[in-house]
């Protein structure tokens, strides 16, 4: 079974479709079945002709995975919600099987029998989009008083164990901040769910779309607290903040 990576589930249902996602802070294409990277503006060889990423990564999806219908429909079951025999007559029809060549490969004797499977899954896409359509009407209607404070896109280790309310997030911060939302920050907490929260409100001092130099992060967060490097860490380590390898430059994960 395919591991699938925090990248996938931030993806968008486009993305997945096609397989990979254009990361523009590092300005690479990225495979969401292995994790490969192929760089916008380089050029690769394959089969003795030259590709752009954005054309490369669609043959190393081919020629690695077969394609993402493949990758998706081989996962395991508690993730499609897919028997086996379903994914087999969906692999027929994604082939471009007929009813009648789908009842002789699978050895049904009737076509019959095939339609009815084929009405039943897209009864089942019917429901999946009507769940997606609730979901995200419940998540929009949420009360106010009650409404949590959004988790960053892209955060590799912040999750939903770190949700807190409005009213939870101001406590902390006025704790925390005695002074003022501008700080400095009396203390760093050693509670996950405090530091997120304060991690939370520090990310808002840095420009999206805006590369830092690590003097100008250090800068920034020197303001709020004399062991900025902790803060700095943290902010990376929780997935607010990206950097390239060498450090030389810091940016805000959207």
């Amino acid at each position: 079974m395919t591991t699938l990576s925090d990248l996938f589930w931030q993806a968008s249902l486009a993305e997945i479709k096609q397989g990979y996602v254009y990361d523009q802070a590092s300005s690479e294409f990225i495979c969401l079945t292995c994790g490969k990277r192929f760089a916008d503006g380089i050029i690769y060889s394959w089969d003795e002709r030259l590709y752009e990423a954005k054309r490369y990564i669609k043959i190393h999806i081919a020629e690695s995975h077969q394609s993402p219908f493949h990758v998706l429909i081989h996962l395991d079951k508690k993730l499609t919600g897919l028997t086996d025999h379903q994914k087999s007559i969906l692999e027929l029809f994604y082939a471009g099987s007929s009813d009648n060549e789908a009842a002789k490969v699978l050895g049904t004797g009737s076509t019959s029998t095939i339609r009815n499977h084929r009405f039943s899954l897209r009864e089942k896409q019917k429901q999946a989009k009507i769940f997606l359509a609730i979901m995200e009407l419940l998540g929009e209607q949420v009360p106010k008083k009650d409404a949590f404070i959004e988790i960053p896109r892209n955060s590799k280790q912040v999750d939903d164990r770190f949700a807190i309310t409005e009213e939870e997030n101001e406590k902390i911060l006025q704790a925390h901040f005695k002074q003022g939302p501008d700080g400095p920050l009396d203390s760093f907490p050693g509670k996950e769910k405090k530091r997120v929260a304060i991690l939370r409100h520090l990310i808002k001092y840095f420009e999206p779309n805006q590369n830092y130099t690590e003097k100008e992060v250090n800068g920034i967060l020197k303001k709020f607290y004399d062991d900025y490097v902790l803060l700095r860490r943290n902010l990376i380590d929780y997935g607010f903040m990206d950097r390239t390898q060498d450090g030389s430059s810091y940016w805000v994960k959207l």
